[in-house]
């Protein structure tokens, strides 16, 4: 891969010594070279090495920054990699029951594919779930996740904690989507719809930059 010189997102995968202060010291060789720290991910960490990636913004040479880095004595090696959002892009989540996830899936994987090809970068992430509780929790968690764009429930019952937390993911920005399903949820998504395949091509359409679809301009929201 060609170093990126100006003005782009990169990402870094950082194999350094395990321990205390690692993050730290890593981080201000970033802010040395001015780097906007983008996401940072520790992937994996043992009693002797841990593996670090980092989605940075940087206004100068990689490979300066890079050079300084593996200058460290705790850094035994740095990758230039293409970042996750170039590579997976957008996220659709979708979670709930699982025969009514698995026909979500189907319509936002055939839509995804779709606008892929015309050069998108949008992915789809199961979770067959039930219980209010662990749904409940899925849900805010969906606000924690990389580049997650919009969330689709699929199932026949839910409400209680579950509208609770989808009102605050959606206060976060997150789009949710709900199956017409008995319960409060619907009452609290951005949109409801009753055929699982078509909730699944709208969540990709409404995220898609290649779509004419937004959510804000419908006339109604329950199809």
């Amino acid at each position: 891969m060609t170093p990126a010189t100006t003005n782009e997102n990169i990402g870094l995968m950082i194999h350094a010594r395990a321990g205390l202060g690692v993050l730290h010291e890593l981080t201000g060789v970033i802010a040395v070279h001015r780097g906007d720290i983008l996401s940072v991910e520790i992937i994996e960490q043992g009693s002797a090495e841990a593996r670090i990636y980092f989605e940075i913004a940087l206004p100068g040479p990689t490979a300066e920054l890079a050079a300084d880095l593996r200058a460290l004595a705790i850094v035994r090696k740095v990758e230039v990699v293409e970042t996750l959002q170039k590579i997976y892009g957008k996220r659709i989540i979708i979670m709930g029951g699982g025969a009514q996830v698995g026909q979500v899936a189907i319509g936002a994987v055939s839509e995804a594919d779709r606008h892929n090809i015309r050069g998108e970068h949008i992915s789809v992430d199961t979770i067959p779930l039930v219980g209010e509780q662990a749904l409940a929790d899925a849900v805010r968690a969906v606000a924690r996740l990389p580049r997650a764009k919009a969330l689709v429930l699929a199932g026949s019952l839910m409400g209680g904690e579950i509208e609770q937390a989808v009102r605050e993911v959606r206060q976060d920005g997150l789009l949710v989507i709900s199956l017409n399903m008995a319960g409060s949820v619907p009452d609290a998504a951005d949109l409801v719809v009753s055929d699982p395949v078509q909730a699944g091509v709208m969540a990709v359409m409404a995220v898609a930059d290649t779509a004419k679809f937004t959510v804000e301009k419908l006339k109604r929201r329950v199809f």
